[in-house]
């Protein structure tokens, strides 16, 4: 599929993307809440898009952003506020730039319908931790649960080390021809010495810990409720070893869900640098669990 070519768009000093149509990779996952007969049956509109494939579409605004930088020591740190199903159109934005330390520019960014739907919005950085990125500042606020049923097994402080993580290239790649903002490293490993991961695979690469840290956690339909992935010594490579380690940080509970957040960091298995991080909340439905219906 030939995408348009990425154009940014400056409103007074708010970078705009353009309007892309998300694919909903996962639409053939039976059972999920990117399954359209589930999805509906918990009340959204249909299977909708992950939260991680929009990471996709922010990459070459933050680039035009922050420069080449952002992908060796860089984040994006996302809330995800409504979600879209298959093919709907979306824009990210970028605001300005603020130096928030010695070497630590952050922005604001955000992905809205057309209508100015807001489907997520967070922060993104260059240049070191920001301990004040969206995500930091939902999990120093997040209230202790009263009443866990799915999540019983589960508490703050579990933690799982040294889990094997590596992206298979072929699977990987199939995905590129239909990813919103394809980019030339992800299948030339001229330009970085190894094919580089699109963003919504990267992450995956952190996710390799939740059959672990979660493994007594069944029953449930659950979606991504915010993701932060932070580029430490970046960027993450197909077909590359890495461990990953992950440890339990916060949970929570709303009246539709209940939810938990992780930490995860992935090392590089020969070397062993640590490579990136990431902060994933996730939200598992109540309606979806016979513990609660």
């Amino acid at each position: 599929m030939t995408k348009d070519a990425f154009m940014v768009e400056d409103r007074g000093g708010i970078l705009a993307g353009p309007v892309r149509r998300p694919v909903n990779f996962s639409r053939n996952a039976k059972g999920s809440i990117h399954d359209d007969a589930t999805a509906q049956t918990l009340g959204f509109r249909g299977g909708t898009v992950a939260g991680n494939i929009h990471f996709e579409q922010y990459t070459p605004l933050l680039l035009e952003r922050f420069g080449s930088s952002w992908r060796k020591r860089g984040g994006l740190s996302l809330h995800f506020v409504n979600a879209t199903t298959d093919g709907e159109p979306v824009q990210v934005f970028a605001g300005p730039v603020e130096e928030v330390g010695p070497d630590l520019r952050r922005a604001m960014v955000w992905m809205e319908t057309p209508e100015g739907v807001r489907v997520n919005e967070g922060t993104a950085w260059v240049g070191g931790d920001d301990p004040n990125s969206t995500l930091r500042m939902r999990i120093a606020a997040q209230r202790p649960a009263s009443d866990l049923r799915i999540l019983k097994s589960s508490k703050v402080g579990d933690s799982v080390s040294d889990v094997p993580s590596r992206l298979d290239g072929a699977r990987s790649l199939l995905r590129v021809a239909d990813i919103t903002e394809p980019m030339a490293e992800y299948t030339d490993a001229a330009l970085f010495g190894e094919r580089v991961a699109a963003p919504a695979v990267a992450i995956d690469a952190l996710r390799a810990v939740e059959g672990s840290l979660y493994a007594a956690v069944t029953d449930f339909v659950g979606m991504f409720g915010a993701i932060e992935l932070q580029y430490l010594d970046g960027p993450i490579f197909l077909d590359h070893d890495y461990l990953a380690d992950a440890t339990v940080i916060a949970v929570g509970e709303s009246p539709k869900t209940e939810v938990t957040w992780y930490e995860s960091t992935l090392r590089d298995a020969t070397d062993k640098r640590v490579v990136a991080r990431m902060l994933m909340m996730s939200r598992l439905l109540k309606a979806s669990s016979p513990l609660w219906t």
